[in-house]
């Protein structure tokens, strides 16, 4: 006989609790982008204008925090993209979905250990609905001609995240010529 597990129906979180949890969750954006997973839950309460333990109560752990941030920040660039899907210009478009990721990812590690595809079910979902848009952006952006055809989206999201894992460290202008190089190598130039 299989056990069968009962579905606890989750409770529709009271407006301020879902302030306080969006608060919490742009602090910690914020915090490991800046400072990586090493930063204390009280310094990122203390970010978010709560106490500790409004974020224990979210976030029992700090781990349970960073993929939070990560599934937050992953939908937020899914979102991004689903808006582009319907541009005019499709090269464009996938160009801006390109900038956006490089300004909101500039030097956040979790944007690069999503786009290597983590193995957390939590991340799987969200990182596969990001891919699947951003595949789209990219194909539209072929078809058009303003992209180079032998690429896929998994080259792009490797070519991504290694140019986001080695400029981790460069300023903003060594990081704008490296990603200038790479947005010039996937345009077409027939």
């Amino acid at each position: 006989m299989v056990d069968e597990q009962i579905a606890v129906p989750r409770r529709a979180l009271r407006a301020d609790a879902r302030r306080n949890r969006e608060r919490v969750l742009a602090a910690a954006r914020e915090a490991f982008a800046a400072e990586g997973i090493s930063v204390p839950l009280d310094e990122i309460a203390r970010r978010a204008g709560v106490g500790p333990g409004t974020v224990y109560r979210h976030f029992p752990t700090k781990e349970a925090l960073f993929q939070s941030a990560i599934v937050d920040n992953i939908e937020r660039m899914t979102e991004f993209a689903r808006g582009l899907s319907t541009a005019a210009d499709p090269g464009a478009a996938f160009f801006e979905l390109l900038d956006h990721m490089v300004a909101e990812g500039g030097v956040k590690r979790d944007l690069a250990d999503a786009l290597g595809g983590r193995d957390s079910a939590a991340i799987a979902g969200p990182t596969t609905e990001f891919k699947v848009q951003t595949a789209r952006l990219l194909e539209r952006a072929q078809r058009s001609g303003a992209v180079r055809t032998d690429i896929d989206v998994d080259d792009l999201l490797r070519v991504l995240k290694g140019t986001f894992a080695v400029t981790h460290t460069a300023t903003a202008e060594q990081r704008g010529r490296a990603f200038a190089i790479v947005f010039d190598g996937l345009r077409n130039h027939r």
